[in-house]
């Protein structure tokens, strides 16, 4: 089975190293004779990286180049791209070329093969610190507790087969996990594992608050979990309180009652919190239908370039 196979590349503010990518990704497939088209999808750099883009695309053929209007986030260029590609085959890498672009042919030929999703996967996580492994460990078993889906190890990094392309694009909602949303709708599927090698150039564009805002956008977007959580955790604290009580009365009538100021203040700080932290919980799942209800568009295109 041949095929043409589109490369989706997200880009923010990576002026110092997107052209090494696109020139790594357009020679890797000119080497192994697979058609292609690449498309980069600039999330409203504030650096040079359009007028990068725009260069490469006017010196090579087959480049889709668009621009959103401001910076709407990763998801959001992927589903972009995921929209413009027209390949039999999609791919969707990084644009700091720490997803090895000599694993696309790879990628492909499994493709060929019949494998309808093919994903890299991570065989180790590179030169993070300690402290980012460890969150990213807590992340993915929180993940699989609340959604019974393994994401350990998981990337961006996947190649698709149209009819997959088109599942996730059928997908209304606005507020996407394109990692979580890809394994959801299942297929035949395949993975290569590889090494992270270090960024290129640049620095990373994660800080941890984007991250911590990633990882809550990812859970509650994709599991109702967490607001069970808030029915067993009124649950248990309903028990507690009914043994509470139950010793209180017995104290009472067997004469043997005891001033419990500090235990009421406990209490009254234990449940406020518990309290606070459901309300929390509840209001980032109403904030989230807001959005949906709202029905504006995942992103805003303010320039394109089409060299197909």
């Amino acid at each position: 089975m041949d095929g043409m196979l589109s490369v989706i590349i997200p880009a923010y503010n990576e002026a110092d190293i997107i052209v090494k990518t696109l020139d790594a990704i357009f020679l890797t497939l000119h080497q192994h004779n697979i058609p292609h088209e690449l498309i980069v999808v600039d999330d409203g750099s504030v650096d040079h990286t359009w007028e990068q883009i725009t260069a490469f695309a006017d010196q090579n053929p087959n480049v889709v180049a668009i621009c959103f209007s401001r910076n709407f986030g990763k998801e959001a260029a992927i589903f972009a791209g995921l929209g413009e590609a027209t390949g039999d085959a999609v791919a969707v890498m990084d644009g700091d070329l720490q997803h090895p672009a000599e694993l696309l042919p790879e990628m492909y030929t499994l493709w060929q093969k019949g494998f309808e999703v093919v994903e890299g996967v991570k065989a180790n996580r590179g030169k993070e610190g300690i402290c980012s492994r460890l969150c990213a460990h807590s992340f993915y078993r929180i993940w699989k507790i609340f959604t019974h889906i393994d994401l350990s190890g998981g990337t961006d990094f996947k190649l698709m087969d149209r009819k997959v392309v088109q599942a996730l694009c059928s997908m209304p909602e606005r507020h996407t996990f394109f990692r979580g949303m890809n394994v959801w709708v299942g297929y035949r599927r395949a993975q290569i594992p590889f090494e992270v090698p270090p960024r290129a150039g640049g620095k990373t564009k994660w800080s941890w608050w984007r991250l911590c805002r990633f990882a809550l956008n990812a859970i509650t977007s994709f599991s109702s979990a967490p607001l069970q959580l808030v029915t067993t955790a009124g649950g248990i604290f309903f028990v507690f309180t009914l043994v509470m009580g139950l010793q209180t009365l017995w104290n009472k009538f067997s004469g043997r009652a005891i001033g419990g100021f500090t235990t009421v203040i406990l209490l009254l700080l234990m449940i406020g919190s518990i309290i606070m932290l459901a309300l929390g919980i509840i209001g980032s799942y109403l904030a989230k239908i807001y959005e949906e209800l709202k029905g504006r568009p995942r992103y805003l295109i303010t320039r394109r370039l089409d060299r197909r």
